[in-house]
């Protein structure tokens, strides 16, 4: 299945690749020997080995393991894989009477004794970690709609208020009750979104405060059926993530060799790829066999 999942995101590299950049290697024939490698997790240097290659897949040429480390650097990397996303984002963009979003994160541990000095210390599954944080808004397709990687001990909120103004307006956020916070609600009114969270206060009150609107209106919704109904689709967030690790090739725990900002974030944007060509592969199965 990693050949399959291989060749849909190398021949989309290699549409959207239009550049004719001073460089010996073009941009998508640099991605597609990262994404060789993450789709096996394995090292950068492993896809560098002709021997691990079917003869058919293999590239005419293979960058030196200094070119391939420097080039993944260059945001000229980051931006074709951006461009899938954003390619594949716009195929499942339906119109829906109803547009309901889901923000969270997911935190992704390393060792507590690591060098790593990028990575943060802070709340993570079950207790304190330290490592990192991948920072999601999903909507009804296979890939966050909006998303960005930070150290484990920066505020969920925090990011949050730049990752909405980047959704489409219109619809409603869901977030769990680490979302409630006044300076959010704002964020997210101003963005044209409804966000609906549980209150943080136990008591019937909120606070001596100014509310804004947007807050008063979720408390109001929550206590309703139809708040309630639309709340529950937050689970969704949980599929979603559940379905980014639940597969070989998939978003598991970070590797020994995947350490520092900016490999990590090419490591779970390529996991995010794979992760949205698994599922196009599924659906064109589908109706292939309808």
């Amino acid at each position: 299945m990693e050949r399959e999942l291989w060749k849909l995101l190398y021949e989309l590299a290699l549409r959207l690749d239009k550049s004719r950049a001073a460089w010996r290697y073009r941009r998508s024939e640099i991605v597609a020997v990262y994404l060789w490698s993450v789709v096996h997790d394995r090292p950068m240097t492993w896809s560098l080995e002709r021997r691990n290659w079917p003869p058919e897949l293999c590239p005419r040429r293979l960058p030196s393991q200094a070119t391939l480390s420097r080039r993944m650097r260059h945001c000229s990397a980051e931006q074709l894989m951006t461009e899938i996303e954003q390619t594949w984002l716009a195929l499942v963009n339906i119109s829906q009477l109803l547009v309901v979003r889901v923000i969270d994160g997911k935190p992704l541990a390393v060792s507590n004794v690591t060098k790593d000095r990028e990575s943060g210390y802070g709340r993570g599954a079950g207790g304190m970690q330290k490592g990192y944080k991948l920072h999601a808004i999903w909507g009804a397709g296979p890939l966050p709609i909006a998303w960005c990687l930070t150290p484990m001990n920066c505020s969920e909120k925090t990011v949050a208020k730049s990752l909405v103004p980047r959704l489409p307006p219109g619809g409603y956020l869901l977030g769990d009750a680490e979302y409630d916070s006044n300076p959010l609600h704002a964020v997210a009114q101003a963005a044209g979104q409804q966000l609906l969270t549980v209150k943080r206060q136990k008591k019937h009150g909120v606070g001596h405060r100014p509310q804004t609107a947007s807050r008063l209106r979720s408390i109001h919704l929550m206590k309703r059926s139809l708040g309630q109904v639309l709340y529950q689709k937050r689970r969704q967030i949980e599929r979603d993530f559940g379905n980014l690790v639940s597969f070989s090739g998939g978003l598991g725990c970070l590797p020994a060799w995947v350490r520092t900002f900016h490999r990590v974030r090419n490591w779970v944007q390529a996991k995010l790829l794979i992760n949205a060509a698994r599922w196009f592969r599924r659906c064109t199965n589908v109706i292939a066999n309808a």
